[in-house]
């Protein structure tokens, strides 16, 4: 039996990403998307509810994504959702869920909502023969 690990997500940059490099080189790039979803209540008033997304992006996608995403910009990210734990400053085990990106485009170049009708600024994918295998020797920097 085969399974699906699968997400897409389309939404607005919270902040620049954040470009670090493991021990050994390898870029990684963080940054949180948010996502809002519209709906009417029973009364017909207008509700909005944003989700925000912690997305991961590795190697020469985490480049891309450190060099050219901004605040504000919309984005397609597409990825599988992954979870990990980890230690917090107080001593306490956490747990964190993460979308780890295999594919990004840039909807918009600027912020504001009439950006969206602007032509992409371009679009980035891992190489062909790219399989993103995460293991615990994986040092992310956080």
């Amino acid at each position: 039996m085969s399974y699906v690990n699968k997400v897409i997500l389309i939404g607005r940059l919270g902040a620049d990403p954040e470009l670090r490099y493991t021990a050994d080189g390898t870029p990684v790039a963080t940054f949180r998307l948010a996502t809002t979803e519209t709906r009417k209540n029973k009364d017909g008033t207008r509700v909005d509810r944003t989700e925000w997304h912690r997305i991961v992006a590795w190697r020469k996608l985490g480049e891309i994504s450190g060099e050219y995403l901004k605040k504000g910009r919309l984005v397609y990210i597409e990825g599988s959702i992954q979870s990990r734990e980890y230690e917090g400053r107080d001593g306490v085990k956490r747990k964190t869920f993460e979308i780890v990106a295999t594919a990004m485009k840039m909807l918009s170049t600027g912020s504001g909502p009439g950006e969206a009708g602007r032509v992409p600024a371009g679009f980035a994918e891992p190489d062909d023969d790219f399989v993103h295998e995460r293991d615990e020797e994986d040092d992310v920097p956080m």
